[in-house]
């Protein structure tokens, strides 16, 4: 009896794949693809039961935590299979992997982290690094690499050298708390996918005009009258959760404040410091501005920064400077301060800018929206840009240029850039082929010798159209492209059939892969399907 229900299971299984499967998924393909691979035809069975991981070189308590994390992960990935390996006769199995670490462990993420690694699969496996953050996109490839063999029995590994590192330092995601409240859970669901995907910038946009969900310990009216609802806040104990959670994934994580636009939020508690007014490009909404005259403003937000600086590691602090409305400041008193300080309403806010620098003092390095670029003409050289505009392609307003104008500008002034143009995910019409094909940060530079100074990317999660529902679906698997844009060699610029087909069975498997592991990817390209663990059949 067993053996007809295999028999009907495998038969079930055979018809989806023959007649509902427009991409079938790889086996043990690397997500994003490895720099330099040799994946021989020699394979290995995985039964976790008969497998060990040794550390072989430097060791240290977050060392420690991670071999603990993943030999967890790997006796998760063996129970994919219908039967346990130690029943077959094989011709060589994974026994060891041995995690050679050549240098002391780092304490936290950092731009320009060390990430490279070197990894050979093989009975007797070797990951090796100069860095815990290398040793740590080691272990994923790793996990990347078993599949269940054809008849769903076994779990198989091929024999691999692998030679990796990133391209760009910065390989982000934004997500945006404000819109829409996301749940802790959700986030470190988010840090997970990361953690998969080798994406290290967790870009928190925690705040905006529509909520102040950041709870602070010495100003607790702001969450308090600025939040959805009481619980819907973070408080210190659940950011200090998610920094930690972060690190152990080797993921840094940069908060944004973002000011003196997109601030209503904050008028809830204290009117008296922002200027509401209809929004300057729709008019049905409402905007808001800091009040950029008075002293109070500047005390409010230097006592804010400085908690912010305490709770996150990070060097990087974002201050946005984005779509401020300076209709807003249109008022009686702010055209007093004017005519009395002899200014105009446009310097405004380079000065409210330079304050607000000021207050950042030499324990964080500011990163900025391009607006700030645009209008602050004394902006420190080493103040990276965050580029998200596009301009219509001349002769074709259909097409943007995937903010390659901006880019030029800003490299030209000689700034630094973190590209987020081509990939906002807010466009929900989008498919992660739009966010892969034709947008490598460096094919968009005209003079190649300024190509350095893009440091990376990052694809954003703007929260108008998700919530804590569909959040995690709408963000995977296309946020999938641009890790492997940002980590992988190109080139990206030339999209053919068979570029998309290829990368489609690849990321058909790698989001199987996420499923299993609990985080609620949408299918990638139509028909298919993921088998999840077949003793639960």
């Amino acid at each position: 009896m067993n053996c007809i229900i295999f028999l009907n299971i495998f038969a079930a299984f055979w018809a989806l794949a023959i007649a509902g499967t427009q991409y079938p998924a790889t086996k043990g393909e690397v997500w994003p693809k490895p720099q330099h691979q040799v994946k021989t035809n020699t394979v290995l069975t995985f039964d976790h039961r008969r497998f060990q991981i040794k550390v072989v070189g430097v060791t240290c308590s977050l060392l420690s935590s991670v071999v603990s994390r993943y030999s967890h992960v790997f006796t998760r990935q063996s129970q994919l299979a219908l039967e346990h390996a130690s029943s077959y006769k094989s011709a060589g199995r994974l026994a060891e992997l041995h995690i050679d670490l050549t240098a002391p462990c780092e304490d936290y993420p950092h731009y320009g982290m060390d990430e490279s690694y070197n990894l050979t699969i093989a009975e007797v496996s070797t990951l090796k690094s100069g860095s815990i953050w290398g040793i740590l996109r080691g272990l994923q490839t790793v996990l990347h690499s078993f599949y269940l063999s054809d008849d769903y029995m076994r779990i198989l590994v091929n024999a691999t050298e692998i030679y990796d590192y990133p391209r760009y330092s910065h390989r982000g995601l934004l997500l945006d708390t404000s819109r829409h409240y996301i749940s802790l859970q959700n986030i470190l669901l988010t840090l997970d996918a990361m953690e998969m995907n080798k994406m290290n910038v967790f870009h928190w946009h925690i705040i905006d005009d529509d909520s102040f969900p950041y709870q602070s310990k010495k100003f607790p009216e702001l969450s308090e009258h600025g939040a959805y609802y009481p619980t819907m806040v973070y408080s210190k104990a659940d950011i200090m959760l998610i920094l930690k959670y972060a690190r152990e994934r080797g993921i840094r994580v940069i908060p944004e404040f973002d000011v003196p636009g997109h601030t209503v939020s904050w008028g809830a508690s204290h009117p008296e410091l922002v200027f509401t007014c209809p929004d300057q490009w729709y008019g049905t909404t409402t905007v808001g501005a800091l009040n950029p005259i008075l002293d109070s403003t500047y005390e409010l937000l230097g006592d804010l920064i400085k908690e912010v600086q305490d709770l996150f590691p990070d060097k990087y602090f974002h201050v946005g400077g984005d779509e401020v409305n300076t209709k807003c400041w249109e008022v009686p008193t702010i055209q007093a301060y004017l005519k009395e300080h002899n200014m105009t309403i446009t310097e405004l806010f380079p000065m409210f800018v330079g304050r607000l620098f000021r207050l950042l003092g030499s324990r964080s390095q500011p990163i900025v929206w391009e607006a700030i670029f645009d209008n602050v003409t004394s902006l420190p050289a080493s103040t990276p840009v965050q580029v998200w505009k596009s301009e219509p392609i001349k002769g074709n307003e259909k097409y943007d240029d995937y903010g390659k104008y901006t880019v030029n500008k800003v490299l030209k002034a000689g700034k630094k850039v973190i590209l987020s143009a081509p990939w906002y995910l807010d466009k929900l019409q989008k498919s992660w082929v739009d966010y892969y094909n034709g947008t490598d940060p460096h094919a968009m530079v005209n003079d190649k010798s300024l190509a350095e100074n893009i440091l990376g990317g990052e694809a954003c999660q703007w929260g108008e159209h998700v919530d804590d529902r569909n959040m995690i679906s709408r963000t995977w698997p296309r946020a999938c492209a641009v890790a492997e844009i940002l980590w992988s060699s190109p080139p990206f610029d030339v999209p053919t059939t068979h570029h998309k087909s290829v990368n489609s069975n690849r990321l058909e498997e790698h989001t199987c892969r996420m499923i299993r592991h609990d985080i609620g990817a949408q299918p990638p390209n139509g028909p298919g399907f993921c088998v999840v663990n077949p003793n639960h059949l």
